[in-house]
């Protein structure tokens, strides 16, 4: 009996978890706030609590809902106040600037210089001489602007016009042909089953993703059940 229990409280503290985390945004599972952070850590840890300690379960339900309300109207609240905004969030820093380093925001960002190098370096600039401006974002990652001269050519800089890409559509997945995708690229099945045996394949099974972009050009990946045995990483 103590066993289904156990069975059930575990499953009802994972969709209760679930729900949660879709009222709460998808900002729970990108760049995390302080506070989303700490919210997260605590809803996990009463759900752990709610799945293991049966004569809780209520007391935890009832935590758990507490906090992902708290959650939900922080994020309401910070969307239309922006003075909630920057003191939940904090505002940007200004780390770097004209060959000026700001030591105090340095400081107040809780960072040393080894730091913020390494992350110019993760970005491609190995010297600060390269770079105009440096700052430190409210999810704790570095935004870089290069020095004019630093940065890479575009075809703007050399008065070019190139077509305006668009976002390639999966039109199938996994063997499934995605026939919403389908129909947004204007195409049919027919046209699409004539690509594919282009392509030398005989059957939608063999291939694990196809995908088509604005000019109608489609790109196949046949699935292949033989290892890969080469290690070019060791």
């Amino acid at each position: 009996m103590e066993l289904l229990e156990t069975v059930f409280a575990s499953i009802s503290s994972v969709i209760i978890l679930f729900f949660l985390a879709k009222l709460m945004g998808r900002r729970q599972i990108s760049q995390l706030s302080l506070f989303d952070y700490i919210n997260g850590i605590t809803i996990g840890s009463i759900a752990a609590e709610m799945a293991t300690s049966l004569a809780s379960f209520q007391e935890a339900l009832i935590a758990m809902l507490v906090y992902g309300s708290c959650s939900i109207l922080l994020s309401v609240g910070t969307s239309k106040s922006i003075v909630l905004r920057r003191f939940v969030s904090g505002r940007p820093l200004i780390l770097f600037e004209n060959d000026t380093l700001y030591e105090k925001n340095l400081a107040k960002g809780k960072l040393d210089m080894d730091e913020v190098l390494t992350q110019c370096r993760n970005s491609g600039f190995f010297a600060l001489d390269q770079i105009h401006s440096i700052v430190l974002e409210n999810n704790g990652k570095l935004s870089i602007l290069p020095k004019s001269e630093e940065r890479p050519a575009t075809p703007k800089d050399l008065n070019l016009k190139p077509a305006q890409e668009t976002l390639v559509a999966n039109v199938v997945l996994d063997g499934n042909i995605m026939e919403e995708n389908l129909k947004f690229t204007g195409k049919n099945k027919v046209w699409l089953e004539k690509q594919l045996r282009d392509n030398d394949v005989k059957s939608i099974d063999e291939v694990f993703l196809a995908t088509c972009d604005s000019n109608g050009k489609i790109t196949v990946y046949k699935k292949t059940y033989e290892p890969m045995t080469r290690d070019i990483f060791t």
